[in-house]
């Protein structure tokens, strides 16, 4: 079955810190971007952070800059998300999502993207 997993939520104090994990099963990441949203109750998904296929490049949302930090493990087929210094405001469903070009995926006959169930994040005292 070809999935992407998610884990490493959790309740946790403001000023706490989280790692989330997003594993593949099925297939490898290795080719792919991915990014981590969130959605709280009754707001739009955001976009928190992406990593490139080789990691040579990061993103993050100005919200979670200076606080989260994307890594990647080709070798466990996992990606990472350190939360550092959480907020109420992080409270959220964390989703993983991995994209690869779509010309690519048409040439190795692999999907274009995969999108993880999420795990939940509360930042509360």
């Amino acid at each position: 079955q070809l999935e992407l997993v998610e884990s490493g939520g959790g309740l946790v104090q403001p000023g706490g810190s989280l790692r989330l994990s997003c594993a593949a099963s099925g297939f490898t990441l290795e080719y792919y971007s991915i990014g981590w949203f969130r959605q709280a109750p009754g707001k739009e998904r955001e976009g928190v952070s992406c990593i490139s296929p080789g990691a040579g490049s990061t993103y993050y949302a100005d919200s979670v800059k200076g606080r989260f930090t994307i890594s990647r493990d080709n070798a466990k087929n996992t990606v990472y998300l350190q939360m550092n210094s959480l907020k109420p405001e992080d409270t959220a469903a964390y989703l993983c999502h991995a994209e690869i070009d779509r010309t690519i995926a048409t040439i190795d006959h692999r999907p274009h993207e995969y999108w993880g169930q999420g795990t939940q994040v509360t930042v509360s005292s």
